[in-house]
């Protein structure tokens, strides 16, 4: 007898991914147990904190927004339209929901129980693909039509990021497992296990693994009675292990204990059961490994006491940004992450000397710029800021500016101890030139930005690439205010900046060679930072303010937004923001390699693949650089 309604269900989840990759029977099999629900605006499907449902979602029509509370707040994250999916937190986790799924909309949802799916996501290798696929490409605009039916990743995330990195962390496991032969008794085990506080042992033969005994095991096989304590492990073993290789990701590892139904890994040299074992990963491992995400070094840097706990926070997420690159997730993620857990690194550093020094006499803002401005800190490089307090009266200007000169130079005591040191250029909160009332700070941006060149102080191009870092966001209005209010239809001033965007040296030569240092320490190095990087970045900056786009500071973000401002040059706009990716890449590989900043590039370390790649990257640098020349009308050729 035909079901209408299980019908309509199969015809609208065959137009999305990973339904799509299901036959019409398995598609109706699954839509006979899907149960339909109509949720009102403001209808919670699940929050934070419940314990996980026996479902998975699909949003069939309306809209379903995702949301998180940190300090308090609530945040929304992600919205979800026809053909998303959510709610598959418990095909992957024990614990409960991390986010909170309310209706935006009258909407209709389908909930799709997780036992009766699955069993496709073990037979069929494109549905397995998805999910793995959709943590390391989840990164979709959610009101991008062209990209309905990704999946939803749902664990802590801080501001609007839709990657969580933690999924391709490397997995903390016993490198020490006990092994035991087919033959040995079991209750000889049960006692191994019992003084050792495990919950499994590997089963080896010749030395290589062929089964294991796990506590489960115990409970179902001996405590019913349907063995006896003194059988042999041969016969209670769960065989064949299921193998894996070592640096394993927790997503991955995820899916292999949600393919074969186990709680239990068998890591070994080269992944098959074919070599020697090298450790065991166990489901209280995943559960380990999801405590030490960005979100967790956030908490920890609001408890951190010291320099020291933030120098250890810091090393953690290095750690995480080396392990994000191995596993290729995108850059951007990374550097997001990386500015949020910088950034917070900054403001407990301020709150620190705050509680130190007592509260201060004014409201100010302490201002991250450069890399960490504009959030593109994944190495220890310098550290770079400025600081504003609010106007005071004249007789209280010098104790004033006192105290937040004392305050700056705690801050960036801190910071240099936990690694990041001290601008070369003095373009530090803790130099005098730099730490200053709102007023002075109006002053000096309309000088730099009405009067460039006409005095010995040239402008300071990182000063417009800012993020705020800690105390009153107005100061930081007011400051990108009158910094837009200034350069709108300024030609002098995008002459000026246009001309120091081009003068930076080139990265190849007449024959198309890369040129490198020729003396000092770095020489026969190339220099990527200041022929590749800069160029890239000054024109993003040179071009965003010209187009009066206000709040976008990341080199990468400002070209993606200048494709949209700008059609015409769209292509090479995204070029751009690619090629900017692809150096920075280089740069920190080449910096966690050798514990440097990255700078100087060892090109006889980089294959001829990775050559071409670099050169590639050179093509758009050339054509925004001509870009800006015909723009502004500039004469200057570099």
């Amino acid at each position: 007898m035909k079901n209408p309604i299980a019908e309509r269900i199969v015809d609208f989840l065959k137009n999305y991914p990973p339904f799509n990759s299901l036959n019409y029977q398995e598609l109706l099999h699954i839509a006979t147990e899907v149960r339909v629900l109509y949720l009102e605006k403001n209808k919670i499907l699940f929050q934070i904190g419940d314990v996980c449902h026996d479902s998975f979602y699909i949003v069939a029509s309306g809209a379903i927004g995702l949301s998180v509370t940190s300090d308090a707040e609530e945040t929304l994250i992600d919205k979800c339209d026809e053909g998303d999916i959510l709610g598959l937190r418990p095909f992957f986790a024990k614990n409960n929901y991390l986010m909170t799924a309310k209706a935006r909309e009258e909407s209709i949802v389908y909930a799709i129980p997780i036992h009766i799916f699955q069993p496709y996501v073990t037979a069929n290798p494109d549905v397995l693909s998805f999910l793995l696929e959709s943590f390391a490409s989840n990164t979709r605009n959610p009101y991008d039509k062209e990209h309905r039916g990704k999946l939803i990743s749902e664990n802590i995330i801080y501001k609007e990021q839709q990657a969580d990195i933690q999924y391709f962390q490397s997995i903390h496991y016993s490198k020490e497992p006990i092994t035991a032969a087919p033959e040995a008794i079991v209750r000889d085990i049960a006692q191994m296990m019992t003084d050792k506080m495990i919950g499994s042992v590997i089963i080896t033969s010749d030395g290589f693994p062929i089964g294991i005994v796990t506590d489960k095991d115990l409970r179902s096989k001996i405590a019913t009675g349907h063995f006896q304590i003194t059988t042999t492990a041969s016969k209670i073993m769960t065989s064949p292990v299921i193998t894996v290789p070592e640096d394993l990701s927790l997503a991955e590892a995820q899916l292999y204990m949600l393919k074969y139904n186990v709680d239990y890994l068998c890591v070994t040299e080269d992944g098959s059961d074919r070599s020697s074992v090298r450790g065991i990963i166990s489901e209280n491992d995943l559960v380990v490994a999801q405590a030490n995400n960005p979100g967790v070094l956030i908490k920890e840097v609001k408890r951190a006491q010291s320099a020291k706990d933030l120098k250890r926070i810091r090393e953690k997420l290095s750690e995480l940004i080396q392990t994000s690159i191995t596993k290729d997730i995108p850059l951007s993620h990374i550097m997001n992450i990386s500015g949020e857990i910088n950034t917070a690194i900054t403001r407990r550093a301020i709150d620190l000397a705050i509680l130190e020094m007592g509260s201060p006499p004014a409201r100010f803002a302490w201002l991250s710029i450069g890399s960490q401005g504009r959030k593109e800190q994944l190495l220890l490089t310098d550290q770079d800021s400025f600081l504003v307090f609010e106007d005071v009266a004249q007789d209280k200007y010098r104790d004033v500016k006192d105290y937040f000169l004392r305050l700056a130079r705690r801050t960036t005591s801190t910071l240099e101890k936990v690694g990041y040191f001290l601008s070369p250029d003095g373009s530090v909160a803790s130099n005098m030139m730099w730490c200053k009332s709102l007023t002075d700070w109006i002053k000096q941006y309309n000088n730099w930005i009405n009067t460039p060149g006409e005095n010995s102080e040239a402008i300071n191009s990182i000063f417009f690439d800012y993020e705020i870092a800690f105390g009153e966001t107005s100061i930081e209005e007011a400051i990108t205010e009158i910094i837009f209010k200034n350069v709108k239809g300024n030609k002098l001033f995008f002459d000026y900046l246009g001309n120091d965007a081009l003068k930076k040296p080139p990265p190849l030569g007449f024959f198309r060679q890369f040129l490198v240092e020729e003396g000092g320490e770095n020489k026969d190095t190339f220099d990527i930072k200041t022929r590749a990087l800069m160029p890239l970045i000054d024109a993003g900056r040179l071009l965003i303010l010209h187009q009066n786009i206000k709040g976008i500071n990341n080199t990468y973000m400002r070209f993606k937004q200048l494709a949209i401002a700008d059609p015409r040059n769209s292509e090479l706009f995204l070029n751009c923001a690619e090629a900017f990716l692809t150096l920075s890449e280089f740069r920190t590989v080449e910096g966690l390699k050798n514990d440097s900043s990255g700078q100087f590039i060892n090109l006889e370390e980089l294959s001829k693949t990775d050559k071409v790649k670099l050169k590639n990257c050179f093509i758009p640098i050339k054509e925004v650089q001509e870009l800006i020349k015909s723009r502004f009308k500039l004469t200057y050729f570099s």
